[in-house]
């Protein structure tokens, strides 16, 4: 029997290991020749040595553009920097000289949201020729296009006083010197860095000078001359020490997260936890099991167990951090006596309002959120409407949406229908999302949409004895592969509905990175950044 599981984490694997390769070997030789280091190499250096690494993004656009924008040209990351959860934005100079692609802009954004959410120090490691202008249309205009990162640097800098440093490791042309004139502090490597809003070819088009590099936006003339930058550094290493030592210089916030302490917890092995899931998504499974690999102790103190038991509502830790889990439970659920049982997997009247008054009292207490996706949606038919299906799935919904405190998202099978809404959906500007390379997200299963829209025809056929029409067989064949496509966890990833795929192995670290991101702000968490009740105050 095959494990699903296995098989979709070592495609991912593969996938992933390919786009780190960015712009390929020769690119990267050619960057060491003018003693830089890639975007990756840079990041590792400013990490904490053997510390985690959650990266945002790294499958955006990989299945466009024939495969030429690899993490769109650009390494997003939430890592450690002297113990402190930081954000990074780095340009690969690899991918088309770290241009901007569309999807570049869509993971700048994410990057700084999650700083301006968390309230955590943003690095950018700048090494940019600009706009990739054959693509200006998806990056230039618009409410979300360009603009809207120095929109974001200015609201960091005015109202959130979010720290944002800026190294100019390369090039910065054009509007995109704002993004580094924004920060709080700029620094420059000698020899190798450029900051202006034209290049020596385009200022000798515009106005007749002839100018080299060095003069016009240099590392000496933009540390001794304007005044633009601060710190001039002689090379790559030292540059990246020196951003390690500001941090390091930076108060502590008012929610010391380190003082939490940490638990390893885990209840099986690596090898062990890919046999948690079934080999087919449509067959039932424990979730028990799944929260024994991630928990600490392996441990949940469930709330109101006896009831809606398709919902597993309970307190947990995750590394120490006290967190409000909220899980779907697959299989057949039995009830209480006289009634029917519950499909597992979906949301009744009962476990709407039992998990919309755990959320509630989470909030109360300040208990970070968990929801821990394998939903198909809510349950429909007469008994469910008559019911109240739709005030209770309501009452769930507002009660996530309003809620002040930080919430996680870890899809491990389905996400499907208003389901997926009310467990934390992308739309409702949860903290982090995640998914295991299982991850299965849309409006409902491949299978359900080709009974909506082509049920009556295949009925009919059926009735009389006949195989469905050519025309219907070939439109079901291609509604079923592309809800397959669509449905596979690298599609999600790939637009962004998803920060990252992470592996049952790495699935508690990462998640306590997440969580001890999110405990700086001691809230509110609401959209992708609340102003202080008094602007210029800090919160």
């Amino acid at each position: 029997m095959s494990n699903r599981l296995r098989e979709l984490s070592d495609q991912v694997r593969a996938l992933e290991d390919k786009l780190r390769e960015a712009g390929g070997a020769k690119k990267i030789e050619k960057l060491h020749k003018e003693g830089k280091l890639t975007a990756r190499e840079r990041v590792d250096l400013l990490r904490d040595p053997g510390s985690g690494m959650l990266e945002v993004g790294l499958l955006v656009a990989y299945d466009q553009y024939k495969g030429q924008a690899p993490a769109a040209g650009v390494v997003t990351a939430i890592i450690r920097v002297h113990g402190r959860e930081t954000v990074v934005v780095a340009n690969d100079a690899t991918v088309k000289a770290g241009s901007w692609w569309p999807e570049t802009i869509k993971k700048i954004l994410r990057a700084q949201e999650i700083a301006m959410r968390c309230r955590i120090p943003i690095v950018y490691l700048v090494d940019s020729a600009g706009v990739n202008l054959p693509y200006q249309g998806g990056v230039f205009p618009g409410q979300y296009g360009a603009a809207r990162i120095f929109y974001y640097n200015s609201i960091m800098r005015r109202y959130l006083r979010i720290p944002q440093i800026a190294a100019v490791m390369g090039q910065c042309v054009a509007g995109g010197a704002y993004l580094p004139a924004l920060s709080d502090v700029i620094l420059m490597v000698k020899g190798s860095s450029f900051m202006g809003l034209a290049g020596p070819n385009l200022v000798k088009g515009a106005t007749g000078e002839v100018v080299d590099a060095e003069t016009l936006g240099g590392a000496s003339t933009h540390t001794e001359v304007s005044g633009v930058a601060h710190y001039s550094l002689d090379d790559d290493p030292s540059c990246i020490a020196k951003i390690r030592d500001l941090i390091e210089r930076l108060p502590m916030t008012s929610r010391d997260v380190a003082l939490f302490p940490r638990d390893s917890g885990a209840t099986a092995n690596a090898d062990q936890l890919y046999d948690l899931l079934p080999a087919d998504h449509r067959m039932s499974y424990d979730m028990h099991q799944i929260l024994g690999a991630i928990l600490d102790n392996g441990k949940i103190d469930e709330f109101q167990e006896g009831i809606a038991r398709e919902m597993i509502c309970g307190d947990a830790r995750i590394d120490g951090i006290s967190v409000g889990v909220i899980a779907n439970q697959r299989g057949l659920i039995k009830a209480r006596e006289g009634e029917k049982p519950h499909f597992g997997g979906i949301v009744y009247t009962e476990s709407a309002e039992k998990v919309a008054y755990f959320i509630d009292r989470c909030d109360r207490l300040g208990i970070p959120l968990l929801f821990i996706q394998d939903v198909s949606g809510f349950m429909v038919g007469t008994e469910a409407e008559q019911g109240g299906i739709i005030r209770a799935g309501a009452r769930f919904v507002e009660a996530m949406a309003t809620a002040l405190v930080p919430k996680i998202v870890l899809t491990v099978n389905h996400a499907s229908g208003a389901g997926y809404y009310a467990m934390a959906g992308q739309g409702f500007d949860p903290d982090f999302i995640l998914s295991w390379p299982t991850g299965r997200m849309a409006v409902m299963e491949g299978e359900s949409a080709i009974q909506a829209v082509h049920g009556p025809a295949l009925e009919n056929a059926k009735k009389t004895g006949n195989t469905p029409p050519p025309e219907v067989a070939a439109a079901v064949d291609e509604m079923r592969a592309d809800y397959e496509h669509q449905l596979d966890a690298r599609y999600a990833a790939a637009r962004g509905f998803v920060d990252a795929i992470v592996y049952p192995e790495n699935t508690r670290e990462m998640l306590s990175l997440a969580l001890r991101a999110t405990l700086h702000n001691p809230g509110p968490h609401l959209g992708p950044f609340v102003l202080p009740p008094h602007l210029g105050e800090t919160t």
